[in-house]
């Protein structure tokens, strides 16, 4: 393990700059067409090329094929039974809510602005709020929206899915004693940690047995907890793990979350905890739950508590 007084921790994505490779190319291109490869879509699959779905699974047509993130969200509804209507409804809240914070400037402590060059003026450009959320949507906009992997009769599409995004998130972790010494005051403190896995095809559970972990450890419930964020993979995602862990949608991602605010996966870690740590702050409560699911099925969940 690692032992230190202090460190720095987070994390970064740009999913709009995934490269393409070309696989056949280290040692020589023979004759005839190459390939190219997408290293997102690879990335996406997080590893079912090796442990593809199972040959006994509820998807008679994807038995023992390799499948990408996107499914793993349709495998979740169709197992907890959640209807299109519930994921294109949980979208709209979290865009709602998302656009909601910004305009009222919720997010301004926790944002720091970054310069970028416009692609038409050529001129630098503050960055100071979220891009992702679609201001003023709708319900019936959602819903005219085609399913995105599974043609006709799927529940998952691109509104009620996180985007492709570019984010970087990053806070400081200290002891208690070294805090002390150097004369600083904490915001709040790391009170409970949780892992957790299942099958790697319905990945975006995986944080019901983390949290069920924290809570083994901790003692807690999960109505002893003011606020939690929990990462919106997918709406299908979210709903599993509402259904599984029983918390109270009303104070859970209140400010949006990955469908609404954006989910650049090395960043979203990092994020929950500095959304969750103002969010508490905010509206001056003392216990935060953050957790969210990671591709291939493993996940962790983050008790803080606001000094």
């Amino acid at each position: 393990g690692i032992n230190a007084e202090y460190m720095g921790v987070g994390g970064v994505e740009s999913m709009s700059n995934a490269y393409y490779y070309l696989p056949d190319s280290r040692w020589g291109q023979r004759m005839q067409d190459g390939k190219c490869s997408d290293s997102l879509i690879h990335a996406l699959q997080v590893g079912s090329e090796f442990v593809p779905y199972p040959n006994d699974g509820p998807f008679a047509a994807m038995r023992g094929k390799k499948y990408i993130m996107g499914m793993t969200a349709e495998f979740l509804a169709k197992k907890w039974n959640i209807t299109r209507k519930e994921q294109d409804e949980l979208a709209l809240r979290s865009h709602n809510l998302a656009e909601k914070a910004t305009q009222s400037g919720r997010f301004l402590e926790e944002i720091v602005p970054v310069q970028v060059k416009n692609k038409k003026t050529k001129k630098m450009v503050d960055i100071v709020k979220d891009e992702q959320f679609r201001p003023g949507l709708t319900l019936e906009a959602l819903e005219a929206l085609p399913p995105a992997f599974i043609p006709k009769v799927g529940t998952v599409t691109a509104g009620n899915a996180s985007g492709i995004n570019d984010g970087a998130s990053a806070l400081i972790l200290m002891s208690e004693e070294k805090a002390r010494a150097l004369g600083l005051k904490p915001l709040a403190v790391v009170s409970g940690l949780g892992i957790g896995g299942c099958s790697p095809e319905i990945m975006g559970e995986s944080p019901i047995p983390a949290v069920q972990d924290l809570m083994r450890r901790s003692g807690r419930k999960i109505a002893d907890y003011e606020r939690i964020e929990a990462n919106e993979a997918f709406a299908a995602q979210y709903l599993a793990c509402e259904k599984g862990l029983g918390w109270d949608r009303s104070i859970a991602n209140v400010n949006g979350s990955g469908i609404g605010l954006g989910h650049p996966v090395g960043s979203t870690g990092a994020r929950l905890i500095v959304t969750l740590l103002y969010e508490l702050i905010h509206s001056e409560k003392k216990l935060g739950l953050a957790t969210l699911c990671g591709g291939g099925g493993v996940a962790l969940a983050t008790e803080i508590t606001r000094l």
